[in-house]
């Protein structure tokens, strides 16, 4: 992610995740963090589609934000960025990987799980709007 495209991330970011977006500042100091990697998918015609992104501690990374524009879901995106940003955040010394998910996110689980996650715990009331529980998934 570069800093031409916070405006993109944060208008994608509201309409993925609303009341729990972050906001255009939250990113743009995830990109002065040198603990931070966000990597973002540009289709040339419509511009950022897809990001994701990733705190890293040591051995261990907490992937922040998965986001793909509704238009483009199912396609193979968020995989192929999630595969990228382990990839890239294990030749830096990760290796455990974990998230939150909202529970009822068939689909993000379903990827989550055929990229080697495993559900370990809950998050009671995580979400906002609606409320509700966070799965926490590793992979290790």
């Amino acid at each position: 992610m570069r800093r031409e495209d916070l405006t993109q991330a944060a208008a994608l970011e509201e309409k993925c995740f609303g009341a729990d977006a972050w906001s255009m500042q939250a990113f743009a100091d995830a990109l002065e963090d040198e603990n931070a990697l966000y990597l973002t998918c540009i289709v040339e015609e419509e511009g950022l589609i897809a990001y994701c992104g990733i705190w890293r501690s040591f051995e261990d990374g907490d992937i922040t934000n998965v986001a793909v524009d509704e238009r483009y879901r199912k396609k193979g995106f968020a995989r192929l960025l999630l595969r990228e940003l382990m990839q890239k955040s294990a030749a830096s010394g990760v290796e455990n990987f974990t998230l939150e998910v909202r529970e009822s996110n068939l689909p993000a689980i379903r990827l989550y799980e055929s990229l080697g996650f495993v559900t370990e715990g809950i998050r009671k009331n995580f979400y906002r709007n609606p409320n509700e529980n966070a799965l926490i998934m590793w992979k290790r």
